[in-house]
């Protein structure tokens, strides 16, 4: 949610006060929160769509919600039981990347046990001399501490999305399409709400013979594209992230 900020704000600097100035080129978001209630709302549509809820339910909630899933009003207790019911038919579901199983990090077999590495990693001693982290400056590093008190004061970033677009700035927003955190469907109502005009519509971007996810490029130099089989992050399909992002930067079509 805040890179589109900073590049706004390096943007802004740059002609403020840099001599040179930051060599700005463009931006990368890969399933990016944008939103939190457009993210949101649309893990429902995701799931029907990924058949992980009913037609029924689908159709029920839809109408009795009104696309309104998440800040639902207390007084509406009919559309609370649905998205009760929702819960429970996902509830052991892995939202980042709904192929693996949702599991325990710290059993060996499960994907997420090399976050719990990394939190190892990051508080060796030994990493952190390499890293040149001066000694006793930082305490305990906690991945993903969400009791940080932050000050939530970016409730959107689509205003940034569209003034750094306007200021030229190419941008390559990409999408897991295993992702039900923030899921694609979110991604593409928030690009659609830009207005901005198609300039090569939908199609599939190959690696080899192999279709790997697809892609549409908009005016304004912004380019969406999904990953096949992909997860919240890049790490899920590494070798497809890096060769997207590389035809991106280097300005071949993806």
């Amino acid at each position: 949610m805040v890179i589109p900020a900073i590049v706004q704000e390096v943007s802004k600097r740059n002609y403020l006060c840099c001599k040179p100035p930051i060599n700005l080129q463009g931006y990368v978001l890969g399933n990016p929160c944008t939103e939190s209630e457009v993210d949101k709302n649309h893990r429902i549509p995701y799931a029907h769509g990924m058949a992980l809820i009913s037609d029924e339910l689908y159709e029920s909630v839809k109408r009795i919600c009104k696309g309104e899933y998440i800040n639902v009003d207390p007084r509406n207790t009919e559309c609370l039981k649905l998205v009760e019911e929702y819960e429970k038919c996902i509830d052991r579901i892995n939202q980042p990347l709904i192929l693996t199983p949702n599991c325990e990090e710290t059993s060996l077999d499960c994907y997420a046990y090399r976050s719990l590495l990394t939190t190892y990693w990051a508080n060796d001693e030994n990493v952190r001399g390499a890293l040149h982290v001066n000694k006793g400056s930082i305490g305990e590093w906690v991945r993903c501490n969400w009791g940080i008190p932050y000050t939530h004061d970016i409730k959107s970033s689509v205003p940034y999305h569209m003034n750094n677009s306007i200021d030229g700035y190419p941008s390559l927003i990409f999408s897991g399409d295993h992702d039900m955190m923030v899921p694609f469907l979110g991604t593409q109502a928030w690009i659609r709400s830009l207005n901005y005009s198609i300039i090569d519509d939908w199609r599939p971007w190959m690696i080899g013979d192999q279709i790997a996810g697809y892609t549409r490029t908009y005016a304004n130099k912004m380019t969406f594209a999904t990953i096949k089989g992909g997860g919240h992050t890049p790490e899920y399909k590494p070798e497809e992230s890096y060769i997207m992002f590389q035809r991106w930067i280097s300005g071949q079509p993806l």
